[in-house]
């Protein structure tokens, strides 16, 4: 039985990067969706199967501990051990914090940050009882330097690098790794729907003149779910084209 690659919000465009590259490295892939037929899943399905990719799709909301919890117990049973977690599920509500209502800290919160305990406390006994596993959470460069009228999304993605620091100390010894990738802007439907304008003047600011391919983060996490990663753990993976640097 081959292992399994779960990742969350996986049919967004870069959690459906990151579903290919996972596949192509030998993984059997599950993305997960809070609803298949709004996200249109089973078209999902059908177009990575026209590109020769074997996908399956499961539902479950990342904000809902008990529906988490049932979703991987289903995948562990019915599908594979799962060997890679990557916590991709995320929104954005964004405003001023002045005008921000509480409705808009809790969903970005609930999603971005509770998400990653719900898919991470329910997968984590499985990877401790077999002493494997990678835990890989999507976070963002906005996460590390903040971002105007996103005080809700950069304290989750901030908060969920902490969350990987901790935990991977905590499982360092049982043979699983925790890491986090934090993207800068990338090519992604929802950028390109910017205003050309204003995509511009993001572009401007990134010293490689350019926004990240959705492969590139793919690549990242790639790598990290893999072999050649096995001694790196707790740390941030910045994919950022040099926008934001930390040492």
């Amino acid at each position: 039985m081959k292992s399994v690659a779960l990742v969350s919000g996986g049919i967004g465009g870069i959690g459906s990067e990151i579903c290919k590259k996972l596949s192509e490295n030998g993984y059997v892939v599950v993305a997960t969706t809070f609803n298949k037929e709004i996200e249109k899943a089973d078209e999902w399905v059908a177009a990575q199967k026209e590109n020769g990719y074997e996908m399956l799709v499961e539902e479950a909301d990342v904000t809902d501990f008990e529906a988490c919890g049932v979703m991987i117990k289903r995948v562990e049973e019915e599908v594979g051990p799962v060997a890679v977690l990557v916590n991709c599920a995320g929104i954005t509500r964004d405003t001023f914090l002045k005008n921000m209502d509480e409705s808009k800290w809790d969903a970005v919160l609930s999603t971005n940050l509770d998400g990653v305990f719900n898919m991470t406390k329910n997968v984590l006994d499985f990877m401790l009882a077999r002493g494997n596993g990678r835990i890989i959470n999507i976070s963002s460069v906005n996460g590390q330097r903040g971002q105007f009228g996103q005080t809700n999304y950069s304290a989750a993605k901030a908060g969920m690098h902490g969350f990987t620091m901790a935990l991977a100390q905590e499982v360092a010894r049982k043979g699983i790794t925790v890491n986090s990738v934090s993207p800068g802007y990338v090519a992604t439907s929802m950028v390109m729907a910017i205003d050309e304008e204003i995509r511009n003047s993001l572009i401007k600011q990134i010293p490689m003149q350019r926004l990240a391919e959705p492969a590139e983060i793919a690549n990242t996490v790639g790598f990290l779910a893999s072999d050649q990663a096995d001694y790196i753990t707790g740390a941030n993976i910045p994919v950022n084209g040099g926008l934001f640097t930390s040492f």
